[in-house]
């Protein structure tokens, strides 16, 4: 296997943990005899220090000729003032945008080593385990008109939630895809009691649901599935939702894990897959070496999953992140008292990295036996 992959490093702690990702992604190179190659490129507040935009064309350019691309974070509190087509975040829509990456994957796992870092019972997360497909094209984040208008000399703000039928289509047949190889059953999140595009979305999700008659569906309204997730997450398979509501729903799954920095993402659908942890750039913890790199590393594991089709290798990496995370290693924010060493982001990196070699291994000595 030969891939070319653009890492964009971006800003805060996503050099760091992008960093560790890369470094995995080698030794499964390594291990499997699969080349790897980078492509470095600017975005989001590092591309605007220097190049005056937060996705130059260059960036871009890289990202569209790669077979995946990597990202670490962006956004950078001193880009505030800027006007909100020129900050960070900015290159990071118009990158998903460009890529056609219109399903968000965010996998929720609550790992047992880890389980008492959850501030819910762990009777409560102890065995959790959900998929969110987010719809990533659509919706608020870029949905027509949108802008600021001065309303009787006050300053007013507007925003356009709009779907069609083909985009809530194809983002439910990813789901229900999903499903098929989980434990089938997918939870469809609206808001149909209020909105006019949750009514469409209920309405086109009930009928691809006839296709897929293997798998069971449920709807809930968003509101009562943000609690159902902290009563009851182990009720949930695949969680299907348009974009604001998947934004939130999947953050506010940090509390499954114990903390953020284990959430990884893929962002599929187009030619080109983008792959990026869920947390942000963290600018408070950068460059001080404690920043937590397995959600980045988890997402390298996505892109080896839903990008260069190689399964074994995503599971390496995954029982890698456990066999880590089982031996007592932790980084500050997962230390809740069960720690056997406290690890800097190198050092988890390189445990995992590490432990790759010993996991193949052992699999190796299984089949021979």
């Amino acid at each position: 296997m030969r891939m070319k992959i653009a890492l964009l490093p971006g800003d805060g702690i996503g050099p760091e943990v992008t960093r560790e990702a890369v470094r995995v992604l080698r030794a499964v190179g390594d291990i499997y005899g699969h080349n790897f190659e980078f492509d470095e490129k600017l975005i989001g507040g590092a591309a605007i220090k220097q190049m005056n935009a937060p996705l130059p064309t260059a960036s871009l350019d890289a990202c569209l000729e790669s077979d995946a691309v990597l990202l670490g974070a962006v956004g950078a509190p001193e880009h505030d003032h800027l006007p909100p087509d020129k900050r960070p975040e900015a290159g990071l829509l118009t990158l998903r945008r460009a890529l056609g990456a219109y399903a968000n994957l965010r996998p929720a796992i609550s790992y047992q080593a880890v389980i008492d870092c959850s501030p819910l019972r762990a009777g409560v997360v102890a065995g959790a385990d959900i998929l969110f497909v987010r719809e990533l094209l659509g919706g608020l984040y870029f949905g027509e008109p949108r802008g600021f208008i001065k309303d009787n000399g006050a300053s007013a703000a507007f925003n356009t939630m709009r779907y069609s039928t083909e985009e809530i289509e194809r983002i439910a047949r990813v789901a229900f895809a999903a499903a098929l190889v989980r434990r089938r059953k997918v939870t469809s999140v609206d808001k149909a009691n209020v909105l006019e595009t949750s009514q469409l979305w209920r309405e086109v999700v009930g009928r691809v649901a006839l296709d897929y008659k293997e798998v069971t569906l449920e709807h809930l309204y968003v509101d009562a599935c943000a609690m159902h997730l902290v009563m009851n997450p182990r009720r949930f398979d695949v969680v299907l939702t348009e974009n604001l509501f998947g934004d939130i729903l999947s953050d506010e799954a940090a509390v499954i894990t114990g903390s953020l920095g284990l959430l990884a993402s893929a962002s599929v659908g187009g030619e080109v897959g983008l792959y990026e942890p869920v947390h942000g750039s963290a600018p408070d913890i950068a460059g001080r070496g404690i920043a937590n790199p397995l959600g980045a590393i988890s997402s390298a594991a996505l892109l080896l999953r839903h990008t260069a089709h190689l399964e074994q290798e995503a599971q390496d990496v995954e029982t890698a992140i456990r066999t880590v995370l089982d031996a007592g290693y932790r980084t500050p924010d997962l230390d809740c008292g069960q720690s056997k060493y406290i690890a800097s982001t190198t050092e988890m990196g390189a445990l995992v990295a590490e432990s790759i070699a010993e996991v193949a291994d052992m699999r190796h000595a299984y089949h021979a036996v």
